[in-house]
């Protein structure tokens, strides 16, 4: 079981409420682009590639192998905000917190929430 943060959207707007689970984001972690510009989070894949520049920069003066840390310790940070991170863009784009569900998939949350 899985708790999920349940956004409602704005008024008007014939959409379903959307669930956001609050978990370790394993395509956050792996895959950090791909998963920040899947949700439509540009200002954060730009902070991203800045500091995976930043790195590149950086690796001549403290090691490459410190480099690579690094940039392991930031994947892991962006796996564990992810949900964060989702949560913070519904916002911003006019969704409304409605409250939490415990669910086994995001789709039985969502059906908990229309309840």
């Amino acid at each position: 079981m899985t708790l999920y943060a349940i956004f409602d959207p704005q008024p008007g707007k014939a959409l379903l409420p959307k669930p956001v689970a609050e978990q370790f984001s394993w395509l956050a972690a792996l895959l950090p682009p791909v998963f920040l510009l899947l949700r439509g989070l540009w200002l954060e894949t730009l902070a991203w590639l800045l500091g995976v520049a930043a790195l590149v920069v950086l690796a001549s003066f403290i090691g490459s192998a410190a480099a690579l840390l690094l940039y392991g310790l930031g994947s892991i940070w962006l796996g564990l905000a992810a949900p964060g991170l989702r949560r913070h863009a519904l916002r911003w784009r006019g969704w409304t917190y409605r409250g939490e569900r415990i669910a086994a998939s995001p789709d039985l949350a969502q059906l908990e929430a229309l309840r």
